[in-house]
Formats: structure tokens, C-alpha cells, sequence
């Protein structure tokens, strides 16, 4: 249980964001739920009974005034999970410059919360991270090229972070899913139809799970159960990973 600890987690307004805070809450966490889309967020919060803060993470101010009002409010920060992210499906040579240093921003900068939590979880002599990357963290697909240059960097970080926290009490881990039914892969399947130039009904089959085992969509609240076990005292040996739910993506 998680009765006493207070969380942040970002991208919360929908999808795996939202299954990771469900999960949280569900174990007696206190819950700050970011996002940029306010109606909705503000309707999620008040579902799952979390505290809303609507905020644009690629920009550093916002990071630091959530991080700021996390801790005025409960007093410390105890789990931090990196969730929101975006995508765009575009060959190299026509990717829009102004999406590539969006998505940047958002997936692989903003993480840096990690930065302005750490002092309050090395106060306490315990701190949980969790960075959601992706499959597209450990493989490559191709018109993917910022968002794989994201989730691989990610992973990076969080063995990073994972080697400098260990001795405070600080875990670091990366969720690897492969794809997850959310708002964000919904989108993605009319740009996978035209840039493979294929029928939308076809891009789960023959796209998104051609290389899988289990042909099957990963459930986000799969997600949200794994981010509880890694908070737990079960998993205070784990870290640094960068752990594949891909439904034997990468056994192949």
C-alpha cells in the first residue's frame, strides 16, 4: 500500500497517464495529475479523486511550478512517473522541424522533473521513478525517427538515474509497451494507413502487431499494475531496468 506517499504523474489526463494514476490512487496514494488539456484533465481528477495541474511540460518553468506545487501542497514528493508523450509519423527527409523539437521536449527534457523531485525523495531516504519509454526504446521503426530517438535517450537517463540514486534510497526504472489501445495510438492509425499506403483496418495486423508473439494490444491498466509493483517493497531491488511489455516483440 501506498497510503502515505504523494505522486506526480504526467500526461494523466487520458490513456496510460490516467491507468497509471488509477493505479496509484487505488493503493492510497495522493496523486498530482498533469496534462495540457485542462477540460479534460480537471473531469479525470475529479473521476479518480487527484489533484489537477494543467501546465505545458516542454516549457522548464512549468516543470518547476509543478514540482513547487506538489511539494507546498503535501509537504514532499515521493513517485515521480514521466508519461506524456505524443507521436508523429513522417519519413526523415520531410520531418517538420518544429515537431522534432516538440517532441523532444516533451518525452525526453521534461523527465528532467526527475531533477527537481530528487531532493525531496533524497530527504526522505526513498524516491520511485518510473519513465514510461517504449518498445521503440530498445527497436527501431521506421517514419519514427523522433520519438525512437526519445524512448531510446529515456532509457539512458534512467540508468543513469538509477546509478546515482541507489545509495539514497531512490529507484529508477523504464516501462518498455508495445502498442497500447489509448487516444494517442487511435491517432496514429490513419498516418500509419498513408504512409505505408495501406487500408486503415489493416495497420494493427499488419503494422502495430506484426512482430508480436501475443497478437493482442497491450490494456493500459496492464500499464498502471506494473508502475504498482515497481512502488512497491517487493521491487526495492530493482532498478535501471528497461522493462519490455511487448507481447514477444523483442524475442524475435
Amino acid at each position: 500500500m501506498l497510503n502515505d506517499k504523494i505522486a506526480i504523474v504526467t500526461g494523466a489526463a487520458s490513456g496510460i497517464g490516467y491507468a497509471v494514476a488509477q493505479a496509484l490512487r487505488q493503493e492510497g496514494a495522493q496523486v498530482v495529475m498533469a496534462d495540457v488539456n485542462e477540460a479534460l484533465l480537471r473531469e479525470s481528477a475529479r473521476k479518480l479523486g487527484g489533484v489537477p495541474f494543467v501546465g505545458n511540460l516542454t516549457k522548464r518553468e512549468d516543470c518547476r511550478q509543478l514540482v513547487d506545487f506538489t511539494a507546498q501542497r503535501f509537504g514532499r514528493i515521493d513517485i515521480l512517473a514521466n508519461v506524456a508523450g505524443v507521436q508523429h509519423v513522417c519519413p526523415i527527409e520531410e520531418f517538420p522541424e518544429d515537431k522534432w523539437d516538440f517532441i523532444i521536449s516533451l518525452m525526453l527534457t521534461a523527465p528532467l522533473l526527475t531533477r527537481y523531485c530528487w531532493p525531496y525523495m533524497k530527504e526522505n531516504g526513498w524516491g520511485r521513478i518510473i519513465n514510461m519509454s517504449s518498445i521503440h526504446g530498445l527497436v527501431a521503426s521506421e517514419f519514427k525517427s523522433a520519438y525512437v530517438s526519445a524512448k531510446h535517450g529515456l532509457i539512458g537517463f534512467t540508468k543513469t538515474a538509477a546509478m546515482e540514486g541507489g545509495s539514497l534510497g531512490i529507484t529508477c526504472n523504464a516501462i518498455c509497451p508495445a502498442y497500447v489501445m489509448t487516444p494517442l495510438v487511435e491517432k496514429q492509425i490513419a498516418a500509419q494507413a498513408q504512409t505505408h499506403g495501406i487500408p486503415e483496418d489493416k495497420v494493427i495486423s499488419d503494422i502495430m502487431l506484426s512482430k508480436a508473439a501475443i497478437k493482442k494490444m497491450v490494456p493500459a491498466e496492464n500499464i498502471g499494475a506494473i508502475v504498482k509493483f515497481l512502488c512497491s517493497d517487493a521491487a526495492d531491488s530493482i532498478t535501471g531496468i528497461a522493462l519490455p511489455i511487448d507481447g514477444g516483440w523483442t524475442a524475435n
